[in-house]
């Protein structure tokens, strides 16, 4: 008898703490967003927005780490999330063609440049014969490491595909480069079993890796801008406005100029 009531207070308890959360974390909080981001300096580059959002705005962001691309966009579908903020809108279309995600961008942020980096040639023009060359294996960031290719001189592409490419959709390839499709994370750990590896800017970053200390990378022109994304039906939302103008704000920029090894550039000016 004194176990099943002991189990009785137990579980009243246990939902009386869900309900108190969910109260605390109701994705209608006017001042509250939950945001996910993808570990590493985009993160570190949010606490800094989440530092200005109470000051200015009274905002609260809670930010919540991902360390796998196709976890953001499922929790921001569920109701986990308010917003996120990581993907460009190639990713964002791919996700919401493949996975019927009710998800739009509301904002423009920073672009953070993908590069090519090498451990074994310090020029392009010394790259040989049937290399080996690492790139996402995601969709859209495989595409934009092959239009990144193409635009090094490496190899040409199907322009019919816009970017929507893959390695068959190379037309020519006149070193035989061998490219090699590997997870996103994993590209800063093999960069010394390869020739040449393109790496997203928050990995490389990790790895004490910039743009300035590549052969080639994206420069302000690349369509490759990361979004502010949120659920489709709160996109109206006012406190997303807070959150845009804590993101765009000096002090971000400068904590971005910082962390990125002023590689971050600024998209919606």
């Amino acid at each position: 008898m004194i176990k099943k009531v002991l189990y009785f207070i137990s579980k009243c308890l246990f939902i009386g703490l869900m309900v108190s959360l969910s109260a605390c974390h109701s994705p209608n909080n006017p001042n509250q967003v939950r945001l996910g981001t993808m570990s590493g300096p985009e993160t570190e580059l949010m606490r800094i927005a989440k530092k200005v959002a109470l000051r200015d705005h009274g905002l609260q962001i809670k930010i919540i780490e991902f360390s796998d691309y196709s976890l953001p966009n499922r929790a921001l579908n569920d109701g986990s999330l308010d917003a996120n903020l990581f993907q460009h809108h190639a990713f964002l279309d791919d996700e919401t063609h493949n996975r019927s995600y009710g998800l739009v961008a509301i904002a423009k942020e920073f672009i953070y440049p993908m590069a090519i980096y090498s451990t074994k040639i310090k020029h392009l023009k010394e790259l040989k014969f049937h290399a080996i060359v690492a790139i996402p294996n995601d969709p859209s960031n495989e595409a934009r490491a092959l239009l990144l290719l193409r635009k090094a001189g490496l190899i040409t592409l199907n322009r019919q595909k816009g970017t929507r490419i893959t390695p068959v959709d190379i037309l020519d390839n006149p070193k035989k480069l061998r490219i090699k499709e590997l997870d996103a994370a994993q590209l800063p750990r093999v960069l010394a079993d390869v020739d040449l590896a393109v790496i997203n800017a928050n990995y490389a970053t990790l790895a004490n890796l910039y743009a300035q200390d590549s052969l080639f990378s994206e420069d302000r022109n690349s369509i490759y801008v990361n979004l502010l994304v949120v659920r489709a039906i709160d996109k109206n939302n006012p406190k997303f406005i807070k959150l845009i103008q804590a993101i765009h704000s000096p002090e971000v920029i400068a904590a971005a100029k910082q962390l990125f090894h002023d590689t971050a550039i600024p998209a919606w000016k």
